[in-house]
């Protein structure tokens, strides 16, 4: 970890000018991953420029209605019954995050969940910066098996103690934000900022709240309805190009771990209109893995026909804008 050298009489380690002065490190546990879903938690720790800890503050939301998998994030409706509802924090979320970047760990979910509660509190968020902790570590270059959470706190020697509880989770990313900013920093790289627009694209669709059983049609060890996917009702339009949008009705397969859940990432491609493969064929579109080296079936058969890759984050990137089946 890099550290200033403010002791013994040296200088301190000259720090980028361009850098931003202020971080909020974010984490939200939610319903689910659906443009309908809502925050039943939200957690904030506020970083000075060089990233050093100024305060922390925590909050249950009451999401009006089932909280989804309780298994994972341990948030029963009773335990939310009594929390304050999103318009009632709003206030207090935006001086948390005003004036400073957010930083999340796959940060576009992040965003997304948090600018759809304050278009539906018919506000917006005062954040104009985003920063991904799994792209700046790409960035890095750091040795990780993989981009979950866990790992970046592994590498850094951070002790998770309740993985999906937003106070803990935020924690452990604070932590290991800290000398990732300061390498960064060290090396003069430009930090993988990128711009945060308002959502309007929200949904109230009304859930059932249920006393137990689950959360409609989840059920427990999986994020996905338990119904079968519907078919992709949009013809494939052929392969991802770099540097292009997606489009409704391109197939898209999956390789390796991810940073959020499989299911829960498949079943966003599926809404945005692509097409989820479960294997990899001459007519995939693109391929999504964070270890592109790795052996594994799907990834050699890309190499062997030129199927585009790209990581997660930049394949969550190109969810925001997928353009519809019709347009040309």
């Amino acid at each position: 970890m890099l550290e200033d050298r403010t002791l013994a009489g040296l200088s301190p380690t000259p720090w980028p000018t361009a850098y931003p002065k202020g971080y909020a490190v974010v984490d939200v546990e939610t319903t689910g991953l659906a443009r309908d879903d809502r925050i039943i938690s939200a957690a904030v720790y506020r970083l000075d420029a060089r990233g050093e800890v100024e305060d922390h503050w925590y909050t249950l939301v009451n999401p009006e209605r089932d909280p989804g998998p309780v298994w994972i994030h341990g948030l029963t409706s009773d335990a939310l019954e009594g929390a304050p509802l999103f318009a009632d924090i709003a206030e207090e979320f935006a001086v948390r995050l005003a004036d400073r970047v957010l930083v999340a760990h796959n940060a576009v979910f992040d965003w997304q969940m948090i600018a759809r509660e304050y278009a539906r509190a018919k506000r917006e968020a005062p954040v104009r910066q985003r920063l991904c902790t799994i792209a700046l570590a790409k960035e890095l270059d750091l040795p990780l098996p993989n981009h979950k959470l866990e790992s970046l706190a592994a590498h850094f020697g951070v002790v998770q103690q309740r993985a999906h509880h937003a106070l803990d989770d935020a924690r452990v990313l604070a932590e290991a934000f800290r000398p990732s900013l300061r390498a960064a920093a060290a090396g003069g790289m430009r930090l993988p900022l990128l711009e945060c627009r308002p959502l309007t694209e929200w949904s109230d669709r009304p859930v059932p709240r249920q006393q137990s059983g689950g959360y409609g049609g989840y059920r427990a060890g999986s994020w996905r309805p338990s119904r079968k996917r519907p078919a992709c009702p949009y013809p494939n339009p052929g392969r991802y190009e770099d540097g292009k949008r997606l489009r409704q009705g391109m197939r898209v397969a999956f390789s390796g771990d991810t940073s959020t859940d499989r299911e829960l990432l498949e079943d966003r491609a599926t809404e945005a209109g692509l097409h989820v493969a479960t294997s990899l064929s001459r007519l995939t579109s693109l391929l999504v893995t964070n270890d592109p080296d790795s052996g594994t079936s799907k990834v050699v058969k890309a190499r062997q026909y030129g199927t585009p890759v790209v990581d997660e984050a930049a394949f969550g990137q190109l969810l925001r804008d997928v353009e519809p089946a019709e347009s040309r």
